[in-house]
């Protein structure tokens, strides 16, 4: 039944607000679901403490909004691959995705006035409420990005600080304009100022795991000669990682995480598991809805659980 807000706004119900979901269903009801309402994901577990603390402070945080965001639980405890592929390494872990990407998260317990600054800057970013233009300035700082207008894009994200010093995405976006400038050390600098309120953010995960990808590339061999050495010898794993890496460094993504899974497939407990991290690594400096992380988390995802 629709029902109307004291203001007489349309407002949703609350079955359609707060759901749980499974690994099943994480797809459906986030991915996709949040191309059109940005998705909250909370990882929670019965036996957290925490967990029971900010649950109902969120789902009360969520209603609040009436509508303009919508609350997903995921029990870790049932839901094991989708909490692996996101990297949840603690409880309670809380994401918030748009368009199906990940743009903000955070870990523990938060107090009720973090959690509606969390969701007003969620609904901003969809374009929910007026943010001074900031997520407009934002976007055109990913064009400029995208059209290779590197030294620009930098000065729009370092504008957008100034304005929201803890503005994620924009931390994100300006250490990718220094990493997309082959500046390495200048990307360090800007997470080394990454407040700790969003140090945990997706976006800023991803820039980390970029960053180690760009040292790795500066070390990469010849693609051609560690082709050669792996189909020497199929379970030289240190080649074959090599190869993943110079593959990557090369612009081939898909075919670095072949190899790396299928390093896993020959021996997943090598050097501590090295593929897998590998494979995290990549998964996580590219976009969630990039193909080849898709399929790669799934393809891994199948491995593990098989």
């Amino acid at each position: 039944m629709i029902e109307l807000n004291p203001n007489g706004a349309v407002e949703a119900p609350a079955g359609d607000l707060i759901k749980d979901v499974s690994d099943a269903t994480f797809m459906a009801h986030v991915v996709e679901a949040s191309q059109t309402v940005p998705i909250i994901v909370d990882f929670w577990a019965p036996w957290c403490g925490p967990c029971r603390q900010l649950t109902p402070a969120l789902e009360s945080a969520v209603r609040d909004a009436r509508g303009k965001v919508k609350l997903v639980k995921v029990n870790v405890d049932e839901n094991q691959a989708i909490a692996a592929q996101l990297r949840v390494q603690s409880i309670p872990t809380v994401y918030a995705f748009w368009q199906g990407q990940p743009v903000d998260g955070f870990q523990g317990a938060v107090p009720g006035s973090e959690l509606k600054a969390f969701i007003d800057r969620l609904i901003a970013a969809a374009g929910g409420e007026a943010d001074g233009g900031l997520s407009e300035a934002l976007e055109a700082a990913e064009s400029m990005l995208d059209e290779g207008s590197f030294a620009d894009a930098a000065q729009v994200f370092a504008a957008v600080l100034q304005e929201d010093p803890k503005n994620a995405a924009a931390y994100g976006g300006l250490a990718r304009s220094y990493l997309a400038l082959d500046d390495i050390e200048k990307a360090v600098q800007v997470l080394g100022t990454v407040p700790a309120e969003v140090a945990s953010a997706p976006e800023i995960e991803a820039v980390r795991a970029q960053i180690e990808l760009a040292r790795q590339a500066q070390n990469a061999g010849p693609v051609a000669e560690l082709r050669a050495k792996v189909e020497a010898n199929p379970d030289d794993h240190q080649a074959r990682l090599d190869l993943a890496q110079a593959l990557y460094a090369s612009g081939d993504a898909a075919s670095a995480v072949n190899e790396l899974l299928e390093s896993f497939r020959r021996d997943r407990e090598w050097n501590d598991g090295a593929a897998k991290a590998q494979l995290f690594t990549i998964f996580e400096a590219l976009k969630p809805n990039d193909p080849v992380a898709l399929n790669g988390r799934r393809k891994l995802s199948s491995m593990i659980f098989a």
